[in-house]
């Protein structure tokens, strides 16, 4: 078995007659593809290797039936419109090609297969090759060398580098370990069948018995593909090799893809997110072949899954089967996470809805409680913050409140809203730390200051730039004393906030601290940390949006600190 080519799929080439449509259709047709026809505008009527050339997607189908896969050799300008065709012409997975292709023109295609059912790998991708049964793209360069360099066999290969891709199933073969299938997902920022999406694909497949991933620092793939093993989506043996270790932030490693953008896609970060839930980390592709022999030993046989029929097997569609554990909609009934959102009406609150979306477990009240207070806690900050003055910006300009408010969240970022999940990572690391010292915890905060210090690297959670002492992180670590929820989260950034006096700086714990220690103390995952300061900024950042629609003139100059307020004085409270 193996996936997307199986050598029974009809296949179409649009951009045909060109240099590098040309070529690859001799190496597809060499290699045992069904190609069936091929496209080029001006071009209907002749051929190409004996198959026929139309004009048209649609002229094609209609002329030769039906048609599985469209691999797309034409100008990256022209891409979005040729991927439309094919789509609209009822074919289920498409193969791009080109790179340089516009991320906008991407995204369009992507709303446009899902809403019909299909699926594309790439762009900027060399493509696909299941050995001894077919190929789509350009694997193997020729049809003599891919038969010779790769082999059928158990392992399959995702990659983010399509040289990579083939040095790997090489290798694999040199040692005497065949390929299932080899995917090259392309090397731009955004692409059709990321990692995720093709160890699906892998897990539905009898004869994969494990895969071997190449991945790269910048975007998200690896971190993703390590959240579907953590959720049982992948329960094979999987590989990792990370390309990119020695890349500084801002710099771009091999493909536009390739780039990590702040603390966002670094190497050390998907290392570690793969090596928690298990994946095998090699340093080099080199290691591959040893420890994907080494695994195979290791391996019982997996029971087979029941068959489907030649039908359903030919059907792309039947092979992208996903599956969520979010939410369940039947006619007259919801649920979320298993529970009827109709019997949650009125008996939990909003913050209580949303830790059970978020983690699955319906929270005690106090949970809710905690969660309510840190939403009240950051629901605005003024008008000077980022994501406000972008949010009043836009709103100046006339755009409609979701895309002015579109404009705020987008502002927050590492410097603004960002520090809550790396503080909670830090928590985490020090209160590992302590552990590892037979839980003196004073003296694991204390040599963590210390390290801290001595690189020059700022602690998140610590010290702002208006407030000394923050109300906020007082009222918050109270309730959460108070309510008895405290733990080893508020332990570790009381212990940090001490370590820094012992050192000699005075930096109080600021909101997103407290934020982080509790939500560690809930059982929050630190990727989920900053959502919470999305999530309570959202109604601040609508009514910013809505003042300056209603009071202010449009296109008006907006000063970031010259302005005064003239709202209520102490409302609520007890000052005179």
């Amino acid at each position: 078995m193996a996936i997307l080519i199986d050598g029974k799929q009809r296949v179409l080439v649009q951009g045909i007659t060109g240099r590098e449509g040309l070529a690859r259709t001799r190496l597809m047709k060499g290699y045992g593809t069904c190609v069936v026809a091929g496209v080029t505008p001006g071009r209907g009527g002749t051929d190409v290797e004996g198959i026929p050339v139309f004009d048209t997607v649609s002229g094609a189908c209609e002329a030769v039936g039906n048609i599985d896969v469209s691999v797309l050799f034409v100008p990256a300008p022209l891409v979005k419109g040729a991927a439309i065709e094919a789509l609209e012409s009822g074919i289920k997975l498409l193969v791009i090609v080109p790179d340089r292709v516009p991320i906008y023109d991407v995204l369009e295609i992507a709303t446009i297969a899902d809403r019909t059912d299909a699926a594309f790998v790439g762009p900027n991708t060399l493509g696909v090759l299941s050995p001894g049964r077919g190929v789509l793209g350009m694997v193997g360069g020729h049809a003599a060398s891919a038969q010779s360099w790769f082999v059928p066999g158990p392992v399959g290969i995702s990659s983010r580098s399509g040289g990579i891709t083939a040095s790997m199933a090489y290798y694999l073969a040199r040692r005497g370990i065949g390929c299932s299938t080899m995917v090259h997902v392309g090397g731009d920022p955004i692409v059709g069948m990321p990692h995720a999406e093709v160890l699906k694909h892998f897990e539905a497949d009898d004869d994969t018995q494990l895969v071997v991933m190449y991945g790269e620092i910048g975007t998200s793939q690896e971190e993703d593909a390590a959240t579907l093993i953590e959720t049982g989506g992948f329960t094979k043996p999987l590989i990792a090799c990370i390309g990119g270790k020695a890349a500084r932030s801002g710099t771009r490693f091999s493909h536009a893809g390739a780039i990590i953008e702040g603390e966002r896609g670094t190497y050390e970060g998907k290392v570690t997110r793969l090596r928690a839930v298990g994946a095998h980390i090699v340093d080099s592709f080199t290691d591959i072949p040893a420890v994907t022999a080494n695994l195979l030993s290791k391996l019982q046989p997996r029971p087979r899954k029941v068959q489907k029929s030649a039908a359903s097997s030919r059907n792309v569609r039947d092979s992208l089967h996903w599956k969520t554990a979010v939410t369940q909609v039947k006619p007259n009934e919801i649920r979320l996470r298993g529970y009827r959102i109709d019997e949650l009406m009125g008996q939990i609150t909003f913050s209580q809805a949303i830790h059970l979306a978020l983690t699955g477990q319906l929270p005690s009240p106090e949970v809710g409680g905690l969660i309510d207070a840190m939403l009240v806690a950051s629901i605005d900050h003024g008008a000077t913050p980022p994501s406000a003055l972008a949010a009043r910006t836009a709103a100046s300009t006339g755009a409609a409140m979701n895309a002015a408010l579109a404009v705020g969240l987008l502002s927050i970022n590492q410097h603004h809203g960002g520090a809550i999940q790396a503080c909670m990572e830090m928590i985490r690391d020090v209160q590992k730390r302590g552990a590892d010292s037979k839980g003196v915890l004073d003296e694991a905060a204390f040599a963590f200051v210390a390290a801290c210090k001595q690189s020059n690297a700022r602690l998140p959670g610590f010290g702002h730039r208006i407030h000394t002492h923050d109300p906020r992180t007082a009222r918050l670590l109270a309730l959460a004393e108070q309510t008895g929820l405290a733990g080893k989260g508020v332990a570790v950034i009381r212990a940090l906030e001490k370590a820094l006096a012992t050192h000699g700086t005075i930096l109080p714990i600021n909101v997103d601290g407290a934020m982080a220690a509790l939500l560690v103390d809930i059982g929050i995952q630190p990727e989920l940390g900053n959502t919470f300061f999305m999530m309570a900024r959202l109604p601040g950042l609508v009514a910013h949006i809505y003042e300056e629609k209603t009071r202010e003139r449009p296109m008006r100059p907006i000063h970031p600190v010259d302005h005064e307020y003239d709202g209520a004085q102490n409302a609520g409270t007890n000052e005179k």
